[in-house]
């Protein structure tokens, strides 16, 4: 009787660390994001300033459509915001979803440039 007792303590304990081992085990929280959003503009060069105005870290890409007027972004927001990107984007002039492009950084912008803003 005793060893059947202690075969069925064993065979559970063996039963328990196995299942144990084949849980899977919590995965951490998603660092990378990606987020698309509209950003007013007109041309090439406008991708290059708005694109360039992500080079920051945190931000792993960032591709601004000229046809569609919209930007995918995708970063680290262990280490940058949506928001912050958002305002980076409004620093160098051009309007966004959340913000209005700096009026000084927008005065600059080459003609083809300075696309028809909203009131």
């Amino acid at each position: 009787m005793k060893t059947i007792k202690i075969i069925i303590m064993v065979s559970a304990l063996i039963i328990t660390l196995i299942s144990c081992n084949n849980s899977e085990t919590p995965t951490l929280v998603q660092a990378n994001k990606t987020s698309t959003f509209k950003v007013w503009g007109n041309c090439e060069m406008c991708e290059e300033t708005i694109e360039g105005s992500l080079k920051v870290e945190g931000v792993s890409k960032a591709d601004w459509n000229t046809d569609t007027k919209m930007i995918a972004v995708s970063f680290d927001s262990t280490k940058i915001t949506l928001d912050k990107i958002q305002k980076n984007i409004a620093t160098v002039g051009y309007d966004n979803d959340a913000y209005k492009g700096d009026d000084k950084a927008y005065n600059e912008l080459h003609d083809c440039c300075q696309y028809e803003r909203k009131p």
